[in-house]
């Protein structure tokens, strides 16, 4: 699979799940860990590094804290946040989300930049699949930018 990145339409119910527990059996913690840090250290120099806290300091307790919340969707361990039990994580993140300016070119690239991370990961690609349906959907209910039509013809 390309890891294919679908539209995301202003209005547009979009319906998702949890990724499969089974992937982060097979990664294993450290693994899916190491996926984390790897994606966010390659955010850091990516083209939407603007949205996260340019301090290395800073930048560090976001990834610890992104990758506690990924590690928890996926069906590991409660680590995101004692004060966070029982509260619907996915739309605490959507929430967090409202306050950047987010176009589909931005979800684009932090897409593409998970993809460059997913390819390299051994693990059976039915559940890589699994996984980046979650990251591909999830990700649209970020998007809160949409381009208007060209006025030029």
């Amino acid at each position: 699979m390309k890891y294919e990145i679908t539209k995301a339409i202003k209005g547009e119910k979009v319906d998702f799940k949890n990724p499969n527990k089974a992937f982060y059996d097979a990664l294993g913690h450290d693994n899916m860990q190491k996926m984390m840090y790897d994606f966010y250290d390659k955010i850091y120099e990516s083209d939407i590094a603007n949205f996260f806290p340019q301090d290395e300091e800073e930048f560090e307790k976001v990834k610890k804290k992104n990758t506690k919340f990924f590690i928890q969707i996926c069906g590991g361990p409660s680590i995101y946040d004692e004060s966070m039990r029982g509260v619907d994580l996915n739309k605490f993140m959507i929430d967090i989300h409202k306050s950047f300016s987010i176009y589909e070119k931005s979800r684009n690239e932090w897409l593409g930049t998970f993809r460059e991370v997913l390819v390299d990961i051994d693990v059976d690609e039915k559940l890589k699949e699994d996984f980046w349906d979650y990251l591909d959907k999830f990700s649209k209910m970020t998007v809160n930018r949409y381009l208007k039509a060209s006025t030029y013809f």
